[in-house]
């Protein structure tokens, strides 16, 4: 496929479970560990519960492509969360290198503006087995006051909806929101995938995340993925909160 048609023409990569029905089509575990070993004996803590997991820049950086490829050969579905932000130039080549893995999602920073969305965009479309690209709007641990310090002026909700504007013109129509934003940007732009950090369960410990939804509220708002890291990793039973979860994904579905 030529990269130079327009990605828009492009159609979207299917995912094995995009917007599926099921709670384990909705739930991705965040492997926020430094180590393989470390990532995959909490895998295996899971029981085979959860299908999705997210590889973020600290295992990747550890484990590299071979933490991907380990995951996918036991079956699992990939998200690559790397948040590629560069020249244009070399974030296509970063999608060109990564998308032999086999991983379903790769992130990329939607600030790196115009040039460089439609560079991945068109990297994407020239490769055979790529993954579905998401737009990083802007990060769950930013409120206004951090927004603010980096000299934006308007609300988190108002640059994520710009941001996210910018990732659809470039022909990127996966999100990555705070489930505050999934609503508005569900109804001002139909067909995105939508996925959501800064999920916790109610009553758990929100550390560094501000603006932040319960899995229910989060997929009543429009959520197609919720992304979910520590209330699992660091709870002292993994697989009875993520069955808990699951539980509650299973009863907002319903």
């Amino acid at each position: 496929m030529a990269a130079s048609q327009n990605p828009q023409d492009i159609p979207a990569r299917d995912l094995p479970s995009a917007q599926g029905r099921t709670p384990q089509d909705k739930l991705i575990v965040a492997l926020d560990f430094p180590s393989a070993e470390k990532a995959l004996a909490f895998v295996s803590k899971l029981e085979g519960l959860c299908r999705w997991f997210k590889v973020g820049l600290e295992l990747y950086l550890s484990a590299g492509n071979a933490i991907v490829e380990q995951l996918r050969q036991q079956g699992f579905s990939v998200f690559l969360d790397l948040k590629l932000h560069d020249i244009p130039n070399t974030v296509a080549g970063a999608v060109r290198s990564v998308s032999a893995l086999g991983a379903d999602l790769l992130t990329v920073h939607a600030s790196g503006g115009p040039a460089m969305l439609q560079a991945a965009a068109e990297a994407v479309a020239s490769q055979p087995h790529a993954p579905r690209l998401l737009a990083v709007t802007v990060l769950t641990s930013m409120d206004a006051a951090q927004l603010s310090a980096t000299g934006i002026s308007t609300s988190p909700a108002e640059q994520a909806l710009r941001l996210a504007k910018a990732a659809h013109s470039a022909g990127i129509l996966g999100l990555v929101c705070s489930p505050e934003e999934a609503a508005r940007m569900r109804r001002e732009l139909p067909g995105s995938i939508l996925v959501t950090p800064g999920i916790r369960p109610a009553g758990a410990d929100i550390g560094d995340q501000k603006r932040i939804a319960t899995p229910s509220a989060a997929l009543a708002a429009g959520a197609d993925y919720l992304v979910v890291g520590r209330p699992i990793t660091q709870s002292p039973d993994p697989a009875a909160t993520a069955s808990a979860i699951l539980a509650e994904i299973s009863t907002a579905l319903a």
